[in-house]
């Protein structure tokens, strides 16, 4: 009778702990915004709950050894996913440093880029096409108010090329310098639509290194770097 006087209640004492964690995680929740149920707060919960088991154990009912070593591999695992979590954020860490240093590289030099507005200097503007079939092409330029500046149909051959624009509408008027977007409507000889991409060659003027990832200025628009298909000697 003496020796079950002193046994304490270990499902009390444990449950008792459970509590108290659980209360204290919800704190510390509440105080610092974190998600209790994270895989941290588990472990702290883990490791207190264990700490009590152990203590409160009944010295005629031990804890039975394979119940305790699969807490013990439990307690192996998750500080293993613990260490992974945190190698992992280095290793973002390292990537976003990296794309940074490498975007600001880009700042000054002239890219080619999928896209349709480019810049007319001095009376030059240059557009990249990849014509996959025969095709009779429109080719409509619009300034940057909107306005059409230039129209023509031309016949095109399958492959990449350029089309240069001299600034000058179909009327003769040299247009001002400025930026241009190109358009181009074309069909097969049967009378099927033929889509026709188009690519510039601009300067980067910029980098946004809040975004994630970087983004690069071209005339106004942004890209990432994964949008650049390659650097163009000026």
């Amino acid at each position: 009778m003496a020796v079950n006087s002193i046994i304490p209640n270990t499902g009390s004492a444990v449950t008792a702990a459970i509590n108290t964690t659980s209360t204290a995680a919800t704190s510390t929740a509440s105080a610092t915004g974190v998600d209790n149920t994270s895989l941290a707060n588990n472990f702290t919960a883990f490791l207190q709950m264990l700490t009590t088991q152990l203590k409160n154990q009944n010295p005629l009912d031990p804890l039975d050894t394979n119940q305790f070593t699969q807490q013990l591999v439990q307690f192996a695992q998750v500080e293993q996913q613990l260490k992974s979590n945190d190698q992992l954020a280095s290793l973002v860490s390292l990537q976003k440093t990296a794309q940074a240093t490498a975007a600001l590289g880009f700042v000054g030099e002239k890219v080619a880029v999928d896209g349709s507005t480019t810049s007319l200097k001095e009376g030059q503007a240059v557009w990249r096409m990849a014509v996959p079939k025969p095709a009779t092409a429109t080719v409509n330029i619009k300034s940057s108010t909107g306005q059409t500046v230039y129209t023509g149909t031309f016949t095109m051959n399958p492959g990449t090329q350029d089309f240069a624009w001299d600034g000058k509408g179909a009327n003769g008027v040299q247009w001002p310098d400025g930026e241009y977007t190109m358009s181009i409507t074309a069909k097969d000889a049967a009378g099927q639509s033929v889509g026709i991409p188009t690519e510039i060659q601009a300067t980067v003027d910029s980098v946004d290194l809040t975004q994630n990832p970087p983004m690069l200025s071209i005339l106004g628009q942004d890209y990432t770097l994964d949008k650049v298909k390659r650097v163009v000697r000026h």
